[in-house]
């Protein structure tokens, strides 16, 4: 199963938090009370954003941390790859030469080709739509939602 890892929602909720309010410079243990994120994990979170250059962040008495570009030019595949690394459903979406039996493998274009465009739709969806602040440019029907999550 296709699964953001726990550290990933947690670091698109703190996000979500500078998103709204962008103007603002939040410490690192007002982020944790805000978002009930413990503040050693929220602390790690925010240096790893800080690492992929989605946060910026300020020493001193009036210091703290805020998005490092609007959140409607952060992408959720951004995110995805500060906190879990560029997006590789199997060896060979990760690149050639990662996989051993590429040679002879009739599904690897086929695995590349839905890598690829999963990581399309992560490119197509901001922060902003994330965290809520702007529409997201297409709702799929409530019939076609309906489709993708029933399809064995």
């Amino acid at each position: 199963m296709l699964r953001i890892s726990r550290l990933t929602d947690y670091a698109t909720v703190i996000l979500g938090l500078l998103a709204a309010e962008p103007e603002r410079v939040h410490t690192a243990t007002a982020i944790a009370a805000r978002t009930r994120i413990r503040a050693p994990t929220a602390s790690k979170l925010l240096k790893q954003l800080h690492r992929a250059q989605l946060v910026t962040s300020s020493r001193g008495v009036h210091g703290g941390y805020q998005l490092a570009r609007p959140a409607h030019a952060i992408s959720a595949a951004a995110i995805l790859d500060a906190l879990e690394g560029p997006l590789a459903l199997t060896d060979c979406a990760a690149g050639h030469g990662h996989c051993g039996i590429e040679e002879t493998c009739r599904v690897g274009r086929g695995w590349q080709r839905l890598n690829l465009a999963i990581r399309r739709a992560l490119a197509d969806v901001s922060l902003a739509q994330l965290a809520g602040l702007e529409a997201a440019p297409a709702v799929l029907a409530e019939r076609e939602l309906k489709d993708v999550v029933e399809r064995p």
